[in-house]
């Protein structure tokens, strides 16, 4: 019964038992006879190596784990949907809450621990089942009898002579064919004594001619080098004979045109020709220059004096002459 508030209603559903479709017992399996080259669960090829399947083994394996994993997801699917078709206790509305309550018409004591009782039974003691006797055939027929001899039936003496001579004659055979057998052995042993001397021999006479050529060709390698080295050593004096002379021929001209030119640069001089040449020279002009801007400022001057004069001598000259003029005119009118 649940209760919330001060309204309250009960609830009561029979027992019933819990719906199971799966049956209790597993079903026997087919005892369906197979063969063994058709089960996919033997190994085929060896077992020491990487078990590598066809196209068509890993197609079929992929759409078998395909189908298995489509089984599992329906069988997940069809658990679900019972476990959601099984009948439950509808939900509380808004304000209330389910709580366990006594609903039996009668009272029972609940424990959680299940009564357990000790017993034991004994069956009855059998005796053990007597051992069946042997069977013994009826007697059938007439007993008779008879007395045999010594001798009678077998002589040994004679009887003994064709056992005797098989095994003599095999014992011969097999002691001949032993003899035989050590004879081809000890030629055979014989034969490959010989080979193998023969072979040994051939060896050595092949490593002495392998090493003869790896000599041969080592020696000419290092010939090859060697001339090589000879030829680059011919070529490299060659060539510092020749870059000798051509520098000797160069520098014998060299220096001279080297010091020529050094000494028209002025690289190389004479102290006194370079003192007149560096100080008293430049004094010297400059002595010269400036007597000379003294001459033509002195000429200059003169030259204006005497400009100046003769302008003045012209003039009172031309005063004259018209004073002259004027009289001579005046004269004239008077």
């Amino acid at each position: 019964m649940a209760a919330g508030g001060s309204v309250g209603y009960e609830f009561a559903q029979p027992p019933a038992a819990v719906p199971h479709k799966r049956a209790p017992y597993r079903e026997p399996l087919p005892d369906a006879s197979m063969n063994i080259m058709h089960d996919p669960r033997v190994v085929r090829g060896n077992t020491y190596a990487a078990h590598v399947l066809p196209p068509s083994a890993q197609a079929e394996q992929e759409r078998v784990a395909g189908e298995m994993e489509a089984r599992r997801r329906r069988m997940e699917a069809t658990r679900r949907g019972k476990e959601v078709a099984m009948p439950r206790t509808p939900e509380p509305v808004d304000g209330r809450r389910h709580v366990d309550i006594q609903t039996e018409n009668y009272l029972e004591e609940l424990s959680d621990r299940v009564p357990e009782v000790d017993d034991s039974t004994q069956t009855e003691a059998f005796m053990d089942r007597p051992p069946s006797p042997l069977f013994i055939p009826t007697k059938t027929g007439t007993d008779a009898q008879t007395q045999i001899e010594a001798g009678e039936l077998f002589d040994f003496d004679l009887e003994v002579e064709p056992i005797l001579e098989v095994l003599v004659g095999k014992t011969l055979e097999q002691s001949m064919m032993e003899v035989l057998e050590e004879e081809e052995l000890e030629a055979i042993r014989r034969h490959q004594e010989e080979f193998e001397q023969i072979r040994n021999a051939e060896l050595a006479e092949v490593q002495r001619l392998e090493a003869e050529v790896q000599r041969k060709a080592a020696e000419k390698k290092a010939r090859m080098e060697q001339e090589k080295a000879r030829v680059a050593a011919e070529a490299e004096l060659r060539e510092k004979v020749a870059a000798r002379g051509f520098a000797a021929n160069y520098v014998a001209n060299l220096q001279r045109s080297v010091f020529g030119e050094l000494v028209e640069e002025g690289h190389f001089f004479d102290p006194l020709t370079a003192e007149v040449e560096e100080k008293f020279m430049p004094w010297l002009l400059s002595a010269v220059d400036k007597e000379l801007d003294a001459r033509a400022r002195a000429e200059t001057i003169t030259e204006s004096l005497i400009a100046s004069a003769l302008s003045l001598g012209a003039g009172r000259l031309q005063a004259r002459r018209e004073a002259e003029a004027a009289a001579a005119a005046a004269a004239a009118r008077a």
